[in-house]
């Protein structure tokens, strides 16, 4: 029997030129005194500066808060809810990529709450340990186009003792509102351009290969997954190039919808070296991809033609392998993740960690720690063929 629990976003406010609606938006939810979470390479930007001074339009005051790491840390979250409470706010607005947003929602979640964020981890029922009456209302503004915690109902957050990435979910973490501007997006450097595309990517390519149901998020997955394809390329060559760059942030949520179908190895993997070594995520995932596309091959037949035909490759694995490398290869992305600053010192480690990361469970084929190893090593090495 077809039975699952199903939930999509909030409402976005979609184009160029949609952020000078923010002061509108925050009347819409009621918010007058905001804390605008943002990081440190955006604090300083004119386009920052005129969305801070455009709320400050009326009677509505705003306290900044940008001090947060690329991957979140627990210390970013409470010194935000610090300024929160000191600044008497009553909403937040995430202005940046994923970490911003993360922590933006991360804190208008922890400001209500009198227990650590760990008591909240995705585990279990643990999210209604929250009083979910007291979690402030978040407007997310995304300046890249990749992790689509825009119209998320969890954030990720690093856990500096044990080096663990820790997913937090409520289903009240989702931003009552969205303002997706492809605008904001235009002056993001090549690299990171690449490294958010691949994200959204990997996100749609593992929803799509996870073995729930959830037609509805598969749909979206194959789309997202053509639209990359169309349009990363052409943002990397020519960032001005706006139609891209919509496409872009329109497949980023479309990736974070698409996943609650599920994730795998790819992410499984991501999350302990990201931790441990401060990788770019989506980069990470793009480095494995082509690895854990070889793991799974037998489990996922019967998804491969789909995406060949969205992708418009041909057909049959050995053409969406030589895609994935050649796409890759196109956008200068590393075949080996020992190019990305990881070694194998803590590689019985990341395969513990591997097993036991949520995505795990939707991987199409047992993940299990041994499994997890071969695939790092095959990452280390450079053989694909070494993943199986």
């Amino acid at each position: 029997m077809k039975h699952a629990n199903w939930s999509y976003p909030t409402p976005i406010r979609f184009g160029v030129g949609r952020l000078a609606e923010l002061a509108e938006v925050c009347d819409e939810h009621g918010i007058n005194r905001p804390l605008f979470v943002t990081d440190r390479g955006l604090a300083d930007l004119d386009m920052t500066r005129e969305a801070i001074e455009s709320i400050r339009s009326g009677k509505r005051t705003v306290s900044v808060f940008s001090d947060v790491h690329p991957n979140p840390r627990e210390q970013d979250v409470l010194r935000g809810v610090q300024s929160y409470r000191e600044g008497g706010c009553d909403g937040v607005i995430g202005f940046g990529g994923g970490s911003a947003l993360d922590t933006a929602k991360s804190v208008a979640f922890l400001q209500g709450q009198t227990r650590p964020i760990w008591d909240f981890e995705d585990v279990g029922d643990w999210w209604t340990r929250a009083d979910a009456d007291r979690i402030a209302p978040v407007i997310a503004i995304p300046t890249t186009a990749g992790t689509g915690s825009e119209v998320g109902r969890a954030t990720v957050v690093t856990n500096e003792d044990t080096h663990e990435k820790k997913i937090i979910f409520h289903p009240k973490m989702m931003p009552v509102a969205v303002i997706s501007d492809p605008a904001v997006t235009v002056g993001l450097p090549p690299a990171l351009t690449v490294g958010a595309g691949m994200d959204a990517f990997a996100h749609c390519f593992e929803a799509w290969c996870a073995p729930t149901y959830h037609p509805m998020s598969a749909g979206i997955a194959l789309e997202g997954m053509r639209l990359v394809a169309m349009s990363l390329p052409r943002v990397f060559e020519d960032g001005t190039d706006l139609s891209a760059r919509a496409d872009m942030m329109t497949a980023a949520s479309m990736g974070a919808v698409a996943f609650q179908k599920g994730l795998g190895a790819i992410h499984s993997l991501s999350h302990p070296i990201g931790a441990r070594y401060h990788t770019h995520h989506g980069m990470t995932n793009a480095v494995f991809l082509p690895y854990v596309l070889h793991f799974n091959r037998e489990y996922i037949q019967e998804k491969i033609n789909p995406m060949c035909d969205a992708l418009q490759i041909g057909s049959g694995f050995r053409a969406l392998l030589d895609w994935t490398l050649s796409f890759r290869e196109r956008l200068n992305v590393a075949h080996t993740i020992d190019q990305l600053g990881v070694d194998d010192t803590h590689a019985s480690w990341i395969a513990e960690q591997a097993e036991a990361d949520p995505s795990t469970g939707t991987n199409p084929r047992p993940f299990d720690r041994a499994a997890a190893l071969r695939v790092f090593r095959a990452s280390l090495s450079g053989d694909i063929s070494a993943a199986d």
